[in-house]
């Protein structure tokens, strides 16, 4: 009588053998609101192979996988200054979502940032991704009352003190 809750994941860094797993999460992860995204920012949000390269030379990413190796979840990390981590491209697939594969990433990325003497992490949502703001916030995150531009879209910080 296993659940999503009960099967086992690994959290670690991604390597260049991850990308495919990385796209195919972002792309089921992000699929239900391609919609209410402009055709850029979602493209920006799923990446293509050559941007998740890029992404990795520029961040730490890590996944969450399964036995199989499947990727079911991602998040990517980076230092923006001494004091400050930033987070970006956070996705699980749809039926990994509320068995702990977030809080894991999350956590992950976090320990990583504090490792690297960060204080505060900030990251940044969308209008649509409703339930992702309230994972944020579930685990610290606050709205900071910066709203930018993102594709035509607005685009909401978050931020926490770690």
């Amino acid at each position: 009588m296993g659940t999503l809750n009960t099967r086992s994941f690994a959290v670690r860094t991604a390597t260049s053998e991850d990308c495919e797993g990385i796209l195919e999460c972002l792309a089921l992860a992000f699929a239900p609101y391609r919609e209410a995204y402009t055709p850029e920012a979602f493209l920006d949000t799923v990446l293509t192979p050559e941007r998740i390269l890029q992404r990795m030379s520029q961040m730490s990413i890590f996944v969450a996988t399964v036995e199989s190796g499947q990727v079911v979840g991602t998040i990517a990390c980076k230092v923006m200054d001494r004091r400050r981590g930033h987070l970006r491209g956070m996705a699980v697939t749809p039926e990994w979502q509320g068995s702990g594969v977030g809080a894991r990433l999350l956590r992950k990325a976090e320990e990583e940032l504090r490792n690297a003497g960060c204080s505060s992490i900030t990251l940044n949502t969308t209008e649509p991704l409703k339930r992702a703001s309230h994972f944020y916030e579930k685990y610290g995150f606050r709205p900071t009352g910066k709203v930018g531009s993102f594709f035509g879209m607005s685009l909401f910080e978050y931020s926490k003190a770690v």
